[in-house]
């Protein structure tokens, strides 16, 4: 009879860790969308592991740091961290060009953002670019990537990269940090946001391209050439993020109801 009771010993004491850890874990609601989530990390763990991401990609990575590409890049980077500054209180913003055929882009915890080169033909133009740059900020901002820390149960390896260094983690450990924050694709783990993080960074990216000035229309524009550009083999960016009619119909719903225009 003792045997059996010590069965269910491992379950209980997982149940009451998972209880402890949930309940122990900070509810924060998002400024945009009102949407309340619970996340894993606290906003100076999240910017130390953003911080960490952010230099091992450079470090691993040729940039631009002249020229009409990166006057682009840097001309639609400071207008969206203008309109998003109210929500991202305390990053410390940083944009980085990375000469990469690969199509790209993404913002780290703490507004770090890499743009590759192979987004531009896509972007087309600065709105095009700010719809991109946009959505990607909008995943920082609504801290996406402490939500995932949670989800995914990686704390304990958070908190290993935030009192050491992601460097110094094994090949697995990083993946799965680094995947977690963002940054998956570089590091050889593909783990896409979900499809509400995804329409979260829809609707407050837009949100942000009307602030910044530019047309929300564009990001239709911009997800349809995204589309088209797929053929059988979609590029990175459109691997991570789900580019279907109903997202670009989701799009044209939100700019409608909320009367998104161009400020």
């Amino acid at each position: 009879m003792e045997r059996k009771h010590l069965r269910w010993l491992p379950l209980v004491i997982a149940a009451i860790s998972f209880a402890v850890y949930y309940f122990s874990s900070d509810v924060i609601v998002n400024p945009v969308t009102g949407t309340k989530s619970r996340v894993g990390l606290s906003h100076k763990e999240e910017m130390t592991l953003g911080l960490q991401g952010y230099q091992q990609v450079l470090a691993e990575s040729e940039t631009i740091t002249s020229g009409p590409q990166f006057e682009m890049v840097d001309r639609v980077a400071k207008k969206i961290i203008q309109a998003a500054s109210s929500d991202g209180k305390d990053f410390e913003w940083k944009v980085s060009l990375v000469v990469s055929n690969e199509v790209n882009a993404f913002c780290l915890p703490g507004g770090k953002i890499v743009i590759y080169t192979g987004i531009l033909p896509i972007a087309k133009n600065d709105a095009g670019l700010a719809a991109v740059m946009g959505h990607e900020v909008a995943h920082a901002t609504s801290r996406h990537g402490a939500q995932r820390v949670f989800q995914e149960g990686a704390l304990d390896i958070a908190v290993t990269g935030i009192q050491g260094s992601i460097a110094d983690m094994d090949p697995e450990k990083q993946r799965l940090i680094m995947g977690a924050i963002g940054v998956g694709s570089k590091f050889g783990i593909l783990l896409p946001y979900s499809r509400s993080h995804e329409l979260e960074a829809d609707e407050v990216g837009l949100h942000y391209m009307a602030k910044a000035g530019y047309d929300p229309e564009e990001a239709v524009r911009f997800w349809e050439r995204m589309r088209d550009a797929g053929g059988s083999k979609p590029p990175e960016f459109a691997s991570t993020h789900p580019n279907d009619q109903k997202r670009i119909d989701n799009l044209k719903k939100i700019i409608k109801n909320k009367q998104l225009k161009n400020k």
